[in-house]
């Protein structure tokens, strides 16, 4: 329920009547109330408790109500964190939390979520290894790599491996490819804080083979080859293959960023782990949370000796990843196709039938709902410049706050004057859900009716 706007404004009560609020230790007696402490713990319902008092002081609520309304105002889970519908078209979202996790990987975190054989043979009763199940499916997944290795995000990987093999001596890297990753942190800034020294070859638009072979030397750590995730240079251009850099000597890391472990005939021009390591590239990494589907992680691939000297090395405790991450990131691999996945294959046309449907429900509620065809992205630092046809159901602009502020959560975009939600990222079992979210926002939204031309 919206607090706000719950219900009529009440008369401000009396300083006597003030007085006669109900106190928090009775509110709390109430069962509904006390059972919600067991769950929410006490302190947060209090809080809720003491807001809605501020608002029958106020008059905005009345005093008869006041236990009603703090237990329709309790939140579904102790954490702030709230779901979001993913309306925007943009199926890998950063500021949603990118890739939505399958149901198998959600079930997965679920059990891992007591206590489980994490680093334990139930067999022998002694230690286990870490996270061995998953880096068992990861192999499974990517034949080409010898030995993988998992880390808490993607950027990790890279630190770990510039600290492992480069501390202290050159990471040779095109210019055309010293990338600013997102939120200010820039990829030569990343790697000259592990101690590495960067050597930087060819030009922005232009870097060859040749350029990378004059500078491969004696303090070479590795060569870098990183994929531009989030951007394209196009026109008079040139860059080195990892296949063309193989044959210089030396490692080459290749960082794929958006996580694809195989080809995906969705993004042809996307780079994925398979194909980067049988063209040569010693280490790959990536990121679990983009294309890949899964939770946050950086995963490592490659060759056994060069996997074995980042996992030893003492930052790889710092970079570890916990139980419930292992847990997710093996059930993603090994599981069901992933929501990412789904909406990056969807039809555009069973999308403009959802559209049409859902457009067509509103209407005969009176809302000004139409059906058009849109564009989605990847998003996420994947696949930069493709666009994806889909199709979104168009409401006034005025709704898309709305929208935001209710339950479930729903975030569109705004495009000439509309608020457009693009089913692309929507599972389909959610557009029941959509509808009520529209619908529950149509009373507070002083839009036109059907039929009017905005």
């Amino acid at each position: 329920m919206d607090r706000d706007h719950a219900a009529p404004a009440a008369a401000a009560p009396s300083g006597d009547e003030g007085r006669r609020l109900p106190r928090t230790d009775v509110l709390l007696a109430d069962p509904r109330l006390d059972a919600a402490t067991h769950r929410l713990g006490r302190d947060l319902v209090k809080d809720v408790i003491a807001e809605v008092q501020a608002r029958a002081r106020a008059g905005e609520v009345p005093v008869s109500e006041i236990a009603d309304r703090a237990v329709a105002a309790l939140p579904a889970t102790a954490a702030a964190l709230r779901p979001v519908v993913n309306a925007t078209g943009v199926l890998l979202h950063t500021n949603l939390g990118r890739a939505a996790l399958s149901e198998a990987a959600r079930d997965a975190v679920l059990a891992a979520s007591g206590t489980t054989d994490v680093e334990l043979d139930l067999a022998t009763g002694v230690r286990a290894r870490r996270g061995r199940s998953v880096l068992d499916a990861l192999l499974r997944a990517v034949p080409a790599a010898e030995a993988a290795h998992v880390v808490n995000n993607g950027a990790a990987a890279l630190v770990l491996a510039a600290t492992a093999l480069a501390q202290g001596r050159e990471i040779i890297v095109s210019r055309g490819e010293m990338v600013e990753i997102g939120d200010g942190f820039r990829l030569p800034d990343l790697l000259v804080s592990t101690g590495a020294r960067l050597r930087e070859v060819g030009t922005t638009n232009r870097t060859t083979p040749a350029d990378y072979a004059a500078a491969v030397g004696p303090d070479t750590g590795f060569i870098l080859k990183v994929h531009p995730s989030n951007f394209r240079v196009t026109g008079f251009t040139r860059e080195a293959s990892v296949a063309e850099l193989a044959p210089l000597g030396v490692p080459v890391v290749a960082d794929i960023g958006s996580g694809l472990l195989t080809p995906e005939p969705a993004l042809p021009g996307e780079p994925d782990a398979t194909s980067r390591l049988r063209a040569g590239a010693s280490l790959v990494t990536a990121s679990g949370d983009k294309l890949l589907g899964g939770p946050q992680c950086g995963l490592l691939l490659g060759d056994a000796e060069l996997v074995r000297r980042l996992a030893r090395h003492p930052l790889a405790r710092a970079l570890r990843v916990d139980k419930i991450t292992l847990a997710a990131l093996e059930a993603t691999v090994r599981g069901p196709v992933t929501p990412t996945l789904t909406a990056l294959r969807a039809d555009p046309a069973e999308l403009r039938e959802r559209a049409e449907r859902l457009a067509g429900k509103l209407r005969a509620d009176g809302l000004d709902s139409r059906a058009v065809d849109t564009e989605a992205v990847v998003g996420g630092g994947g696949a930069p410049g493709v666009t994806l046809p889909s199709a979104a159901v168009s409401l006034p602009a005025e709704f898309a706050p709305l929208l935001r502020g209710g339950d479930p959560a729903v975030m569109a975009r705004v495009d000439d004057g509309r608020c457009l939600l693009d089913l692309r990222a929507v599972p389909e079992d959610t557009d029941p859900h959509l509808a009520q979210a529209v619908r529950q926002a149509a009373p507070r939204c002083a839009a036109p009716g059907p039929g009017t031309e905005n």
